[in-house]
């Protein structure tokens, strides 16, 4: 009886999976990363300032809803996952976790439950949480290390139910999407404001070492595919320019920034020669925002220097609250708030990661990863 049970318990995992998926080009998109790919796992963390699940945020995202998501919309994983086939950004991990728990009054509940989100697991799950770094150091919320704890969580639901070929299968077919970095510069320049070029790179040198140990991790627990969007411009947010006498990007902070990228650049190459198997791309957020900064009008924007939503100079020197100014066109403004894009900027971002030129993506396109 055990072993019939456990038997339809695989066929409804599989049978779930594909019918949510049956448009998709790859099994699962997992996300991994910061505020820029956090869809609302933060809500789940009642201890967190950094969160986004009131007004203005969400505005313009169906419904008119905040869902956690620093946007007056979608994001780039949402762009991404749609340019993948599915309907946008997998479900935040904890959401999935807190609605098993919520059902889970017997243990055959328990049991159906357990089937239901595994099953959902199954076309992926987004563990990003906004405040979060590369370094366990970084921020209070869930750190990068314990993102991937989750994600050996889900792997072992999914290998309870699956055979380990199958899962094995499926998780070397799908994306393993990565933002991160920021917070991590953001916390260095804080204590260093005026860093020379022997602490940016002993600091770079830091976080690539913690990087690699990441990707390893997750290749090790069956990651093949990694499509990584690399550290922006954020020497030039709006709560940056506001903190700056001239009104000008803080370049130090660009200066961070490029070194990291420099280093995750030849940490993915050298990754791909010593990981069988192992392919990526790397989506430059740096070169895209400069490059809308110098030429708005590419991507249809007007404004890309304020913020969207917030107060004060630029504004940019609080948070989008419910209380805060928010424009009225958000399409033509590149930053949302004083840190995030918008959903303008984050569709021109995830078309031009996915599908765009050498210029923005490299060495191959997420779309060519996808098909690999």
């Amino acid at each position: 009886m055990a072993v019939q049970r456990a038997a339809l318990h695989g066929m409804l995992l599989l049978a779930v999976a594909a019918s949510g998926a049956a448009a998709a080009k790859v099994p699962a998109v997992y996300v991994f990363g910061d505020s820029t790919a956090d869809v609302g796992n933060n809500d789940y963390l009642p201890w967190s300032i950094a969160r986004a699940d009131f007004p203005h945020n969400g505005v313009d995202f169906p419904g008119g809803r905040p869902t956690g998501r620093f946007s007056n919309g979608l994001i780039g994983a949402d762009f991404l996952a749609i340019a993948m086939g599915f309907s946008g950004s997998p479900p935040p991990y904890l959401s999935l976790m807190a609605a098993t728990a919520a059902n889970s009054s017997s243990s055959e509940v328990t049991r159906n439950t357990t089937v239901a989100a595994a099953a959902a697991y199954m076309s992926g799950a987004n563990f990003a949480s906004a405040g979060s770094g590369l370094l366990d150091s970084t921020g209070s919320t869930i750190s990068m290390t314990h993102q991937i704890g989750y994600f050996s969580d889900l792997k072992d639901q999914m290998s309870n139910r699956l055979s380990a070929g199958k899962v094995a299968d499926s998780l070397s077919k799908s994306i393993f999407l990565i933002s991160a970095g920021s917070n991590d510069a953001f916390d260095f320049f804080s204590q260093n404001r005026s860093p020379d070029s022997t602490a940016i790179q002993q600091f770079s040198e830091a976080m690539i070492s913690t990087y690699d140990s990441h990707v390893k991790t997750l290749y090790h627990l069956g990651a093949r595919k990694f499509a990584v969007i690399n550290v922006p411009l954020i020497g030039c947010c709006p709560y940056l320019r506001s903190q700056n006498p001239t009104g000008e990007c803080v370049e130090q902070l660009n200066q961070i920034a490029k070194s990291l990228n420099d280093g995750i650049k030849d940490l993915f190459s050298n990754l791909s020669t010593e990981m069988q198997g192992m392919k990526y791309s790397i989506g430059s957020a740096y070169q895209l925002v400069s490059s809308l900064i110098q030429n708005p009008h590419a991507a249809g924007l007007e404004e890309v220097k304020s913020a969207c939503c917030g107060g004060g100079r630029f504004n940019a020197e609080i948070g989008c609250t419910p209380i805060s100014s928010c424009c009225s066109d958000r399409s033509k403004y590149l930053f949302w708030d004083l840190l995030h894009p918008t959903q303008a900027t984050s569709k021109f971002a995830g078309l031009a990661f996915y599908d765009g030129p050498a210029q923005f993506v490299g060495p191959i396109s997420i779309k060519q990863l996808v098909e690999a």
